[in-house]
């Protein structure tokens, strides 16, 4: 049989040693900071942001909703804000569906251009 096929014979080396544990690791370590600063930090930034906009909220803010209504917040409860959008149209939407705070007056002058173009 050792005719054809050549007898294989241990060598006495053994395996090679890997290359360095940490220096493998470092083409995860670079993706995950990468992943941490254009992805991770911002989102964190953004919802602590916006937790600070929702507790702040006082009675006579003008919001906007995530869903684009726009309105006067008239009544505060702990989980709701009741909105009045507009000749006496009042709204309950949660809090955290507010979107942003508008400034003062952004209501009125929406509601006084809406009646001069009719």
């Amino acid at each position: 049989m050792s005719l054809f096929i050549s007898d294989a014979l241990a060598q006495g080396n053994g395996a090679p040693p890997p290359d360095g544990g940490l220096l493998g690791l470092l083409p995860l370590l670079i993706i995950f900071i990468i992943f941490y600063f254009l992805l991770i930090r911002p989102q964190v930034k953004r919802a602590k942001e916006h937790k600070k906009m929702v507790e702040s909220l006082t009675v006579g803010d003008e919001v906007v909703s995530t869903g684009g209504l726009v309105g006067k917040v008239v009544a505060m409860d702990e989980g709701f804000l009741t909105l009045d959008v507009g000749n006496g149209i009042q709204l309950v939407v949660q809090r955290n569906a507010v979107a942003a705070v508008v400034p003062k007056g952004t209501l009125k002058a929406a509601l006084s251009g809406k009646s001069q173009e009719d």
